[in-house]
C-alpha cells in the first residue's frame, strides 16, 4: 500500500522559504495542518516552517486526517507508520528546496511518523522533535546508521497521557537513548496535548539546532 500527501494542503510560513533551516509539522490523529501551524508564535525566527496534511482520513465520524490506522488500543503497525514515513520522504523530495537543513516536529501519530522518516533517512533529516509519541518497534536498515550518528531528538510526554499504550512508551524509552543524543522530559500532570513549558523547551532545542546549522555554513 502506498499512499501520497497532497501538497497543495501544506501550509508555508514565509514564502519564499528557500535558503532557510526548514522544519516540518506533522499533526496527530484527527487533526489538520492547522493544528500545529499555530505553534508559529512558539518557535524561533529565521526558519521555513511547512505544516504538513497527513494523506488519510480517520473512519466516520472524526474529523480532520491521520497518518495511519490505529489497528488496536495496545499496539500499533510498525508497517502503517513506515508507509506514512515514506510519503512523508517523497514530499520532502519536492518541498526541501534550497533549505540547507531538515527537522521534524510531530505530534502522537505525527511524532511516532516523524522518528520513523528519521530511522528511513538518517542522512537528510538532522533532528526531531518528538511530543506525546513514540518509536515504533521492529528493526530498520538506517538504525544502526543513527547509532552511530547519534542525531538530536526531543521527546516531551505528560504523567497523565493515557492514549499512547504503556508498552510503546517503555520501548522508546529504551531505545532512544541508543539512538539519539536524547533531550527528554516528562511533564507533571501534562495530558495528551502540549503545555507552555513543554513549548518552551522545543524552543530551546530548536535554537540549538537552527544555531548549528548556521555554524556549519560558517
Amino acid at each position: 500500500m502506498t499512499v501520497s500527501i497532497d501538497s497543495s494542503a501544506t501550509l508555508w510560513s514565509p514564502e519564499p522559504h528557500d535558503g532557510k533551516p526548514l522544519l516540518v509539522l506533522l499533526h496527530g490523529y484527527g487533526a489538520d495542518e492547522r493544528d500545529l501551524f499555530g505553534l508559529l508564535p512558539f518557535l524561533p525566527e529565521g526558519l521555513a516552517v511547512a505544516a504538513v496534511a497527513a494523506p488519510l482520513a480517520p473512519p466516520w465520524p472524526m474529523p480532520g486526517r491521520s497518518w495511519y490506522v490505529i489497528d488496536s488500543l495496545q499496539t500499533r503497525d510498525a508497517a502503517g507508520i513506515t508507509t506514512a514515513a515514506e510519503s512523508l520522504l517523497t514530499w520532502l523530495d519536492e518541498a526541501s528546496g534550497g533549505a540547507p537543513s531538515v527537522a521534524l516536529l510531530g505530534f502522537s501519530q505525527g511524532a511516532a511518523v516523524s522518528l520513523q522518516a528519521l530511522r528511513l533517512a538518517p542522512s537528510r533529516i538532522d533532528a526531531v522533535v518528538a511530543l506525546s509519541g513514540y518509536a515504533a518497534m521492529g528493526d530498520l536498515p538506517g538504525d544502526q546508521m543513527l547509532a552511530e550518528q547519534r542525531p538530536p531528538v526531543f521527546w516531551g510526554r505528560g504523567t497523565h497521557d493515557d492514549v499512547i499504550p504503556a508498552p510503546l512508551i517503555d520501548h522508546t524509552a529504551q531505545w532512544l537513548p541508543g539512538h539519539a543524543e536524547l533531550s527528554g522530559r516528562v511533564y507533571q500532570g501534562l495530558t495528551h496535548s502540549i503545555s507552555e513549558q513543554e513549548l518552551a523547551d522545543v524552543h530551546v532545542f530548536l535554537s540549538q539546532w537552527k544555531d548549528a546549522v548556521g555554524q556549519k555554513a560558517d
